[in-house]
């Protein structure tokens, strides 16, 4: 049993533990975290004290500030692409590789997720005017990071998410692609491998220096940690489209080998996301909702703070990434028809199938659910 909800102060060791599981969780021959309880349900990892320590810190925010949660409606968010139909249109066709691609590559870019654990943070505390003891923001550090860190990459002798969408993929397909052929796949889709060595960490930093929106006088680490915090939200829910889509695609017997084994896999990661969006939220807001304080004295508003970050990463997320995601998936898609007889006949009635268009000139045209166009031409040669 968890933690009564009115408590809120916990320590790193409850954030990570795991309740008693009568059976692990075992995918395509790997142990991965998370089980399942006498019943046969799935529980996910790390949640015995961290769930209920969410609902507690959110309610204590509520009573405080009397305030809504941050949230991004879903329905305001582009669908997957290449949709269900899409995708089972093409691997009806015999063209798989786009949705192998895409499985490896939402798997690899989970696996970054380790790194949240050494994001640098100022002391949150100076930060703002009024304490933060028991809120989800002063347990960052406390746990909270650490495990949505685990969840993503795996610890110890226990996969996380990346292996578990390599799992999914191997079992649906049944191991299409070999390291040298994962490699090349990355590559194309523009994702450094990790022989790729570490990235250059001075120019990123210069680079986000540059585009600082705060105050000059709140540390630039703070801003650079929320800058991440408010992407991962958007990346998070997000995400439940691309859960949605690999569910109903990998849970086609007609289509796709391990007789719905690789589509419950999926739900088992989209399960344990929901409290990686629940932290999130909880902190952001929670700092929305405070006075914050300059190294300078001047004091600041917080939902002001938090708006310009939003504001940001949301044109960031629905315009500059879309549409390098659109022109990426694309090329694979292509690049999987190219050298058919059919390629055009099939790109046709494959673009037909979906709300991202084709023009004659190659540009993209996606409707956004609130009607909204995003035109994404080609890249020049």
């Amino acid at each position: 049993m968890g933690h009564d909800t009115d408590q809120v102060e916990f320590t790193a060791e409850e954030l990570l533990a795991d309740h008693a599981y009568a059976e692990p969780l075992v995918a395509a021959g790997v142990r991965c975290h998370g089980g399942f309880d006498e019943d046969g349900r799935y529980v996910s990892p790390r949640t015995l004290h961290r769930v209920p320590a969410i609902a507690a810190w959110e309610a204590k925010r509520v009573a405080e500030a009397g305030t809504e949660i941050l949230h991004l409606p879903i329905d305001t968010w582009p669908e997957h692409f290449p949709s269900v139909a899409q995708s089972t249109f093409l691997i009806g066709k015999g063209v798989t590789q786009p949705t192998v691609s895409e499985l490896t590559r939402i798997g690899t870019v989970e696996g970054f997720g380790a790194m949240m654990r050494y994001l640098p943070l100022p002391d949150l505390q100076q930060i703002f005017a009024d304490s933060i003891r028991g809120t989800a923001t002063d347990h960052i550090r406390k746990g909270l990071f650490e495990a949505h860190s685990r969840d993503e990459a795996g610890f110890e002798d226990e996969a996380g998410h990346d292996k578990m969408w390599f799992a999914a993929r191997d079992i649906a397909f049944e191991h299409p692609v070999t390291e040298d052929q994962t490699a090349a796949m990355l590559s194309r889709m523009g994702i450094p491998s990790p022989a790729a060595g570490a990235p250059d960490l001075e120019k990123l930093r210069a680079a986000a220096l540059a585009a600082r929106v705060l105050p000059d006088d709140i540390p630039f680490e703070l801003e650079a940690v929320l800058t991440r915090m408010i992407g991962l939200l958007f990346i998070e829910l997000s995400a439940f489209r691309a859960f949605s889509w690999a569910e109903a695609v990998l849970s086609d017997d007609d289509l796709v080998a391990g007789e719905g084994e690789a589509g419950r896999i999926v739900s088992y990661i989209r399960q344990d996301e929901t409290p990686h969006v629940g932290y999130l939220q909880v902190a952001l807001s929670e700092m929305r909702d405070r006075t914050w304080r300059g190294s300078s004295g001047t004091t600041y508003d917080g939902a002001e703070m938090i708006r310009l970050l939003w504001d940001r990463a949301l044109q960031d997320s629905l315009v500059a990434r879309r549409a390098d995601f659109l022109r990426l998936i694309t090329r694979e898609i292509e690049a999987s028809v190219a050298g058919r007889a059919d390629a055009d006949d099939v790109l046709d009635e494959f673009f037909a199938l979906g709300s991202v268009h084709r023009l004659a000139d190659g540009t993209l045209v996606e409707v956004a659910p609130g009607g909204e166009e995003l035109r994404v031409p080609p890249v020049a040669a």
